[in-house]
């Protein structure tokens, strides 16, 4: 087989970054350890311009395991541009309260590779390795502040449960491959014709008798098809906080350092979509009418309990939590769309809902970047703690204030507009009660949003001799990027909305 070893450079590179960032820090310990967050972040600055330079428009794939083509190019640029703000953001924090800043930065690094091979994975195998290199990575960082006594609590709580949830992804794909005879990702045929092809073709490898491939009798997959399917949604449902899976979230975001919560809600949802979206999208589409029914009903229930719980939180971490649990309930709305009565339409919803990750995504790291800068002056993260941000601070408070808009769904914002796209979408594929559910649950996230927004503007600091806020230059220039991103999307949607319809197209030949 004829490697093209071209293909995956970007890979390679943050393979290599990775392990350099921590040899450098193990070999050099006298170095000033913000210098590894300064040379990590040019680093991966300059490998997303390369990657936006070099592979826009390349359609290919590495050993029929990593595809390379539109859709993995703009979530690598996506991913990198999270690992850039992540570690800008990570800079005065882990100078004050971090040791080994160059395991820390090394460790999101290696993260984002996980990401990355996520998004090109069309293999089960690939796909799952990809998923382990991520969720390792993510276990770890979320304990390594000692400084925070709810730290190994939630890094213990959120490796257990993943690896009981990655039992559970590993198992499904097990079953898939048992009704289908091949990992790589392909049309599952739910009537078992193809099935028993490839099942025939297997036996007669080790030299079996060989069934009649043209009886469907031959691999009966419907009932291992949807065990199969059942574990697999309940896998990435952990990954990505969807209920019933998400009783870990409010505790590892609450433990974790707050970048690497950050980092946790933001790079971690949209690697498991990614991957979501390619696999469904390109192995079981055929079988829709087996698996949309469950994602619907998973999403329903994560809109409600999201927005529910989310009305009783104190702690913003927490608070953020279950609003991003929420806000997995919407993209799964998006993943429900793909059963649609043509392959336009179900392209249309890929579109929209990976329009929806990336506005969701630019707003949440501006309101953490926000509540970071916040968090390294005061060390309080409570929501009864912004108060009177508007005074002491009025930069952070128009960028929270916007980003909590944003989250609701408010015109002029990013969420109002990307709700809109991926709501219409759900409408279009005969799910109007499931976009209406998801307009109701807006509303009502309005409402805890407003709470916080109440408290930065309408009371007065709690210590009225407090003096105004500095927030850093870099970190300054980063927010006020972001925030400008989360009005760009809102007013001007189409460049970016165009931009991903073409990466999504590679998802559906000919719609």
């Amino acid at each position: 087989m004829d490697f093209e070893y071209e293909l995956v450079v970007p890979e390679f590179v943050m393979a290599g970054l990775a392990t350099l960032i921590v040899a450098v820090a193990l070999c050099f310990p006298r170095l000033r350890q913000e210098l590894l967050g300064y040379g990590a972040a040019a680093a991966v600055l300059l490998l997303l311009v390369l990657t936006a330079v070099f592979y826009i428009n390349v359609n290919d794939d590495f050993a029929n395991i990593i595809a390379v083509d539109n859709y993995t190019v703009l979530f690598r640029i996506f991913f990198l541009g999270i690992a850039f703000f992540t570690i800008l953001a990570s800079m005065q924090f882990a100078a004050d309260r971090l040791k080994n800043h160059g395991e820390y930065y090394g460790l999101i690094l290696f993260a984002t590779l996980g990401m990355m091979l996520m998004a090109g994975a069309r293999e089960l195998i690939t796909a799952y390795i990809a998923l382990e290199l991520l969720s390792f990575s993510l276990y770890i960082l979320v304990g390594f502040n000692k400084l925070n006594p709810f730290s190994n609590e939630a890094s213990l709580k959120y490796m257990l449960l993943g690896a009981f949830s990655s039992a559970l992804f590993l198992y499904g794909l097990s079953m898939i491959y048992g009704v289908t005879g091949t990992t790589t990702y392909g049309p599952i045929d739910p009537d078992g014709v193809e099935a028993a092809r490839n099942i025939a073709t297997q036996l007669g490898n080790f030299g079996a008798a060989i069934p009649d491939p043209a009886l469907p009798a031959a691999a009966d997959v419907r009932p291992g098809l949807i065990i199969g399917l059942v574990l697999v949604v309940a896998g990435l449902g952990f990954k990505v906080s969807a209920v019933p899976f998400h009783q870990w979230t409010p505790d590892a975001y609450q433990g974790a350092p707050l970048p690497i919560t950050a980092f946790l809600s933001a790079g971690g949802k949209a690697a498991a979509f990614a991957l979501f979206l390619r696999l469904f999208a390109e192995a079981f589409m055929p079988a829709s009418a087996e698996w949309v029914w469950l994602v619907a009903i998973v999403a329903a229930g994560t809109m409600i309990v999201g927005n529910l719980m989310a009305l009783q939180q104190t702690n913003m971490k927490r608070l953020l939590a279950y609003s991003s649990i929420a806000q997995v309930g919407y993209l799964l709305v998006g993943i429900v769309a793909l059963h649609a009565d043509t392959l336009a339409n179900s392209h249309d919803a890929a579109s929209a809902l990976v329009l929806h990750l990336v506005g969701y995504v630019a707003t949440n790291i501006a309101v953490f970047a926000a509540l970071i800068a916040f968090y390294n002056r005061t060390g309080r993260d409570d929501i009864a703690d912004l108060r009177g941000l508007a005074e002491r601070q009025p930069f952070l408070a128009l960028t929270i204030s916007v980003g909590l808009f944003s989250l609701a769904g408010m015109p002029l914002f990013a969420g109002f507009v990307t709700k809109f796209i991926l709501f219409q979408a759900a409408a279009d594929s005969g799910f109007l009660w499931l976009a209406a559910m998801g307009v109701t649950a807006s509303f009502v996230s309005l409402y805890y949003y407003l709470m916080v927004i109440k408290q930065i503007y309408l009371y007065k600091p709690a210590d009225t001799a407090a003096s105004r806020l500095h927030v850093p230059a870099p970190m300054t220039a980063a927010i006020a990027v972001l925030t400008a991103a989360v009005f760009f999307i809102g007013l001007y949607p189409t460049p970016l909305f165009k931009a991903i319809e073409h990466s999504t197209a590679m998802l559906f030949p000919g719609a």
